[in-house]
Protein backbone atom coordinates (compact mmCIF):
# COMPACT_ATOMS: atom_id res chain seq x y z
CA UNK A 1 0.00 0.00 0.00
CA UNK A 2 1.34 3.34 -0.75
CA UNK A 3 1.81 6.29 1.65
CA UNK A 4 -0.48 9.27 1.57
CA UNK A 5 0.64 12.38 -0.81
CA UNK A 6 2.25 14.93 2.15
CA UNK A 7 0.43 18.30 1.72
CA UNK A 8 2.64 20.70 0.37
CA UNK A 9 3.67 23.20 2.69
CA UNK A 10 2.54 26.91 1.59
CA UNK A 11 5.19 29.56 2.32
CA UNK A 12 4.41 33.19 3.21
CA UNK A 13 5.90 35.73 0.93
CA UNK A 14 8.74 37.88 2.59
CA UNK A 15 7.71 41.46 3.21
CA UNK A 16 10.79 43.03 1.21
CA UNK A 17 10.46 41.46 -2.32
CA UNK A 18 7.09 39.56 -2.11
CA UNK A 19 8.18 36.59 -3.12
CA UNK A 20 7.95 32.89 -1.79
CA UNK A 21 11.41 31.96 -3.49
CA UNK A 22 13.19 34.35 -0.93
CA UNK A 23 11.42 33.32 2.04
CA UNK A 24 12.04 30.29 1.41
CA UNK A 25 15.65 30.91 0.90
CA UNK A 26 15.64 32.66 4.05
CA UNK A 27 13.89 29.82 5.71
CA UNK A 28 16.72 27.72 4.93
CA UNK A 29 19.64 30.06 5.50
CA UNK A 30 18.13 30.34 9.10
CA UNK A 31 19.93 28.70 12.58
CA UNK A 32 18.02 28.30 15.73
CA UNK A 33 14.90 30.13 14.98
CA UNK A 34 16.88 33.16 14.40
CA UNK A 35 14.57 34.67 12.04
CA UNK A 36 15.46 38.21 11.60
CA UNK A 37 19.91 37.26 11.51
CA UNK A 38 19.12 35.33 8.58
CA UNK A 39 16.56 38.12 6.70
CA UNK A 40 19.39 40.58 6.99
CA UNK A 41 21.85 37.90 6.31
CA UNK A 42 19.77 37.29 2.72
CA UNK A 43 18.31 41.28 2.41
CA UNK A 44 22.56 42.43 2.22
CA UNK A 45 23.31 39.67 0.23
CA UNK A 46 20.39 40.28 -2.53
CA UNK A 47 21.49 43.90 -2.05
CA UNK A 48 25.19 43.34 -3.08
CA UNK A 49 24.34 40.85 -5.48
CA UNK A 50 22.75 43.45 -7.27
CA UNK A 51 24.83 45.94 -7.26
CA UNK A 52 27.87 43.38 -8.62
CA UNK A 53 25.47 42.02 -11.34
CA UNK A 54 23.45 45.04 -12.74
CA UNK A 55 20.15 43.41 -12.64
CA UNK A 56 17.14 42.95 -10.21
CA UNK A 57 17.89 40.99 -6.89
CA UNK A 58 14.63 38.74 -7.37
CA UNK A 59 16.35 38.28 -11.14
CA UNK A 60 19.82 37.23 -9.51
CA UNK A 61 18.22 34.65 -7.59
CA UNK A 62 16.23 33.21 -9.59
CA UNK A 63 19.38 32.98 -12.46
CA UNK A 64 21.42 32.03 -9.88
CA UNK A 65 18.97 29.04 -8.65
CA UNK A 66 17.83 27.61 -12.38
CA UNK A 67 22.07 27.59 -12.97
CA UNK A 68 22.95 25.58 -10.00
CA UNK A 69 19.70 23.32 -10.09
CA UNK A 70 21.12 20.01 -11.45
CA UNK A 71 19.28 17.71 -14.66
CA UNK A 72 20.13 14.29 -13.05
CA UNK A 73 20.93 13.10 -9.90
CA UNK A 74 21.80 9.25 -8.26
CA UNK A 75 19.93 7.27 -6.28
CA UNK A 76 20.94 3.67 -4.79
CA UNK A 77 19.66 0.82 -5.59
CA UNK A 78 20.43 -2.65 -4.69
CA UNK A 79 19.76 -5.30 -7.30
CA UNK A 80 21.05 -8.96 -6.47
CA UNK A 81 23.10 -8.11 -4.09
CA UNK A 82 25.20 -5.30 -5.83
CA UNK A 83 24.41 -1.30 -4.93
CA UNK A 84 24.21 1.00 -8.15
CA UNK A 85 24.16 4.24 -8.44
CA UNK A 86 21.52 4.67 -10.54
CA UNK A 87 20.48 8.06 -12.85
CA UNK A 88 17.57 10.13 -12.23
CA UNK A 89 15.91 12.83 -13.57
CA UNK A 90 15.44 16.14 -11.27
CA UNK A 91 11.88 17.49 -10.50
CA UNK A 92 10.63 20.97 -10.27
CA UNK A 93 10.70 21.51 -6.42
CA UNK A 94 13.50 18.94 -5.34
CA UNK A 95 15.94 21.15 -8.50
CA UNK A 96 15.23 24.35 -6.67
CA UNK A 97 15.95 22.67 -3.25
CA UNK A 98 19.00 21.41 -4.05
CA UNK A 99 20.26 24.49 -5.59
CA UNK A 100 19.56 26.33 -2.58
CA UNK A 101 21.60 23.98 -0.18
CA UNK A 102 23.94 24.02 -2.77
CA UNK A 103 25.00 27.84 -3.01
CA UNK A 104 24.25 28.01 1.07
CA UNK A 105 26.47 25.30 1.85
CA UNK A 106 29.28 26.93 -0.97
CA UNK A 107 28.45 30.47 1.37
CA UNK A 108 29.00 28.58 4.49
CA UNK A 109 32.42 26.36 3.73
CA UNK A 110 34.02 29.78 3.28
CA UNK A 111 35.93 31.23 5.59
CA UNK A 112 36.57 34.73 6.78
CA UNK A 113 34.54 36.97 5.72
CA UNK A 114 31.16 37.76 6.64
CA UNK A 115 27.98 35.48 5.48
CA UNK A 116 26.10 37.72 3.52
CA UNK A 117 29.23 38.46 1.84
CA UNK A 118 30.21 35.10 0.95
CA UNK A 119 26.30 34.46 0.04
CA UNK A 120 26.08 37.54 -2.18
CA UNK A 121 29.49 36.13 -3.91
CA UNK A 122 28.47 32.36 -4.46
CA UNK A 123 24.59 34.07 -5.74
CA UNK A 124 26.91 36.25 -8.02
CA UNK A 125 29.52 33.43 -9.18
CA UNK A 126 26.43 30.89 -9.63
CA UNK A 127 25.11 33.41 -12.37
CA UNK A 128 27.94 33.22 -14.06
CA UNK A 129 27.86 29.84 -14.10
CA UNK A 130 31.11 29.96 -11.72
CA UNK A 131 31.62 28.54 -7.83
CA UNK A 132 31.76 25.58 -5.60
CA UNK A 133 27.70 25.10 -6.03
CA UNK A 134 28.32 25.03 -9.76
CA UNK A 135 30.84 22.58 -9.26
CA UNK A 136 28.94 20.39 -6.94
CA UNK A 137 26.00 20.08 -10.56
CA UNK A 138 28.79 19.26 -12.65
CA UNK A 139 30.29 16.63 -10.71
CA UNK A 140 27.18 15.34 -10.17
CA UNK A 141 26.03 15.26 -13.90
CA UNK A 142 29.73 13.49 -14.32
CA UNK A 143 28.95 10.81 -11.92
CA UNK A 144 25.38 10.60 -13.70
CA UNK A 145 26.69 10.42 -17.02
CA UNK A 146 29.34 7.97 -15.93
CA UNK A 147 26.85 5.51 -14.44
CA UNK A 148 23.73 5.64 -17.75
CA UNK A 149 24.72 2.23 -18.31
CA UNK A 150 22.50 1.62 -14.85
CA UNK A 151 19.87 3.70 -15.86
CA UNK A 152 17.54 0.69 -17.29
CA UNK A 153 17.05 -0.30 -13.51
CA UNK A 154 15.31 2.60 -13.14
CA UNK A 155 11.69 2.08 -12.49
Amino acid sequence: MRKPLKKKNIVEPDFKYSSPLVAVFINKIMKEGKKSVAERIVYHALERAEKELGKPALEALDTAINNAGPQLELKSRRIGGANYQIPYEVKGERKIALAMRWIIDAARSGKGKPMEEKLAQEIVNACNNTGAAIKKKTDTHKMAEANKAFAHFAW
